[in-house]
């Protein structure tokens, strides 16, 4: 009996995925590992090769990049959209950025309408990967780069939030500061609400601050105002450290409402180096993450991931505390 000849459709039909994503296998494209394997069995058991004229077909491309962004308004996200999108143009491809406004399960959406449209790679600036984000992430045929979260399954692009935190604290404590108030956000943003929180626990606790006061807001500045002035009514820290310079700037709009003044009164430290916050006076002891590297990396790396190239599956981008004169030296 004449063995069946098999074809590049029965291997992608056998195997669950597209017709280009077999050719790319075959040209040394971006195949999901697990997918990768899977190929690999059914070809070497169905001893399929491909014909001259279909190994010599590259998958097409469409030289289109989707960008899922939480919001357009972010210093911090717009100088990484920007950097990305001027690195994937002068690399020849087209970004397709979508807004979600924080909402997840527009962000769901936006990831698969992507992904339907062709797109060659999708790069998703993420403010919390769920069960969902993973599930979609497991069905895509396309790579898909975690910005901002990490993301243990696949590949991530992010802040050393950790060791940043860790030095706020630690410079905190160093200055002479004992009694500390963290205002921060919470756990479902994993980066700024666990990472960079326990940074700045640890860094106070290993230079001699064991006991600090935590509150919780959202990244709005009229919501840590409303926090920070409910607080600071029953008691005044000697230092505030808030998640982010927004969050700072309204402990401070606080701290100058009930008469105090910053930093003789009431230290403040941030995270973000904005320029607003460096024009304030006294200037903001902040930390400056170099979000337009990122945006470069991101671009470099969904182009590696899209050509099959090696890639790192974490990325960490450094950081510089701004030294401003916000924090009072109590050792003097």
């Amino acid at each position: 009996m004449k063995e069946k000849k098999y074809t590049m459709s029965d291997i992608a039909k056998m195997a669950g995925v597209g017709k280009s994503t077999v050719s790319r296998y075959f040209n040394g494209g971006y195949v999901k590992e697990e997918t990768r394997q899977k190929l690999k069995k059914i070809i070497d058991e169905c001893h399929y090769e491909p014909s001259t004229i279909a190994q010599s077909l590259k998958a097409k491309y469409s030289k289109v990049i989707g960008i899922v962004a939480p919001c357009l308004d972010s210093i911090t996200t717009s100088r990484v959209l920007m950097m990305a999108d001027q690195y994937l143009k002068d690399h020849g491809y087209t970004t397709l950025i979508i807004n979600t406004n924080h909402d997840e399960m527009r962000e769901l959406t936006s990831i698969e309408q992507l992904w339907r449209m062709n797109v060659d790679g999708i790069i998703l600036i993420a403010t919390t990967v769920t069960l969902a984000h993973q599930s979609i992430a497991a069905k895509l045929d396309i790579p898909l780069l975690f910005v901002a979260q990490r993301y243990g399954a696949g590949i991530s692009i992010i802040n050393d939030d950790y060791n940043a935190g860790y030095d706020v604290g630690k410079y905190g404590a160093k200055m002479g500061h004992r009694s500390v108030c963290y205002v921060g956000v919470n756990g479902k943003d994993e980066a700024v609400g666990i990472y960079r929180k326990d940074g700045v626990i640890n860094g106070l606790k290993d230079y001699g601050v064991e006991t600090v006061d935590i509150l919780e807001t959202d990244f709005s500045i009229e919501k840590a105002y409303k926090k920070a002035l409910d607080y600071l009514k029953k008691k005044r820290p000697t230092l505030m450290i808030g998640a982010t310079d927004n969050i700072a700037l309204g402990c401070l709009k606080a701290i100058n409402e009930l008469g105090y003044n910053m930093p003789e009164d009431i230290s403040l430290i941030g995270f973000g180096g904005y320029e607003t916050s460096l024009f304030i006076t006294p200037s903001l002891v902040t930390i400056r993450f170099d979000n337009e590297e990122t945006g470069i990396r991101a671009g470099k790396t969904i182009i590696d991931l899209i050509e099959g190239n090696r890639v790192d599956n974490l990325q960490l981008i450094n950081y510089h505390l701004i030294s401003g004169n916000s924090v009072k030296n109590l050792n003097k």
